[in-house]
Formats: C-alpha cells, structure tokens, sequence
C-alpha cells in the first residue's frame, strides 16, 4: 500500500539518486536504454540545444523491455530522436546491451570502430538511474569527463500508466542496493549512502517494495 509515508521514503531515494550535475558543452551525449522513452526526448532536446554534437542511443532489449517491445531501446530512442529533428548522420546505435555495464563497454567498442575518442560526455538516463549510470561509467571510463543528467519531470509526475509508481519504487529500492554491494563486485566505483537513505531503503524493504532486489 502507498501512503504518505511511502512517498516521504522514496522521495528521499529519488533525490539521492539524482546526481544534480549542471550542465556543459561536451563531444558526445551517451543515452542508455530503458523502458522510459522520455530520456530519448531529453536527449534530442539537448543536441538540438548544441551541448554536443554526436548522439549515442546504447541499448538492446533488458529485463523490462524484453516483455514490451520487439524493437530495441536504442533503435526505439533513435527513431524519436530523428523524428524530433536530429539528423541520423549525428547518430550511433549499439543495439546489443542489456545492461549498463554493457553499455558502456559495447560502446567504447563502437567508438573503436568508427576511430572516434570523445573526451567528455552527457550521459542521459532516467531520473532514478542517475547516481548508478555515474557509478558504473566511472569504474569503466575512468578517465573521461562526466556529466548525468536525466528528463527534468519531478518525483510526483514522473509515474505514468506504463510506470506505475509501484514500480519506480520498486526499482530505486533496488538500484540503491547495487549501489552498495556493486563496488565490492566490481561493476561499480563507490558511493557513499547517508544513513537517512539507506533506513529509508530499509523500511520500504519491509513494506514490501522489494520486487527489484538482487537475486544473489
């Protein structure tokens, strides 16, 4: 059940999970897949704004959009992005990662293949999956320039008939326990969690929002 007291616990994993990074001009936005097609309109927003000049749309088909589309995400993202106005000459697809992780490693393998070495990036991702996108991109591409940044829709209208706040908070309580234990597994770099988070975690835990949870 969602109370009021629900909502006050997720919204502080909400926040955290925000990176609040203010943007700047970079080579290359980097979008990574998911179920949310709004993160492929904040992307196109921001090339048509000129803060980069390539779009990279990363993603195959993962745990939630294997059972919705037949098209991969980053094909699903590119088509929106052209139909918004971005040329798809501006345009890279990697289509065969299911995770983040993947993400990033099957795009620096693309990045080889078309001899490009761009030296920062906008990484743009849902709202939730900001601090884990930053987590994973550093431990992979430590040395690049860095800058998260997700659709600008506040925690009260971000839900929608295909992601019912259920399971946004479902997801947050479980990309904050990666957050915690992915370091030691090294898919991650580490991030400290302030205690307030992390018992905010714990009682939604015990509320029953722990459908996303690591399975090991």
């Amino acid at each position: 059940m969602i109370n009021d007291t629900t909502i006050a616990l997720a919204k502080k994993l909400w926040d955290y999970h925000h990176m609040h990074h203010a943007l700047e001009k970079a080579d290359c936005i980097l979008v990574l897949g998911s179920h949310d097609l709004r993160v492929a309109n904040r992307a196109a927003e921001l090339y048509l704004q000129q803060w980069a000049p390539i779009i990279i749309f990363s993603g195959g088909l993962g745990n939630f959009t294997k059972e919705m589309w037949t098209e991969t995400e980053a094909d699903l993202f590119a088509a929106i992005a052209i139909q918004m106005g971005v040329p798809a000459n501006d345009i890279l697809i990697e289509n065969k990662s299911t995770n983040t992780g993947e993400n990033i490693l099957f795009t620096q393998q693309l990045l080889t293949q078309k001899n490009l070495d761009p030296q920062s990036f906008i990484v743009v991702q849902k709202p939730y999956m900001e601090r884990r996108s930053y987590a994973t991109f550093k431990k992979h591409w430590p040395d690049k320039k860095l800058i998260v940044t997700s659709p600008q829709i506040s925690f009260e209208d971000y839900p929608t008939e295909e992601i019912p706040l259920e399971k946004v908070i479902n997801i947050m309580v479980g990309d904050l326990q990666r957050i915690k234990y992915y370091p030691e597994k090294g898919f991650q770099i580490y991030q400290p969690i302030p205690g307030d988070v992390w018992q905010a975690y714990e009682q939604l835990i015990a509320s029953g929002f722990d459908k996303h949870l690591m399975k090991d």
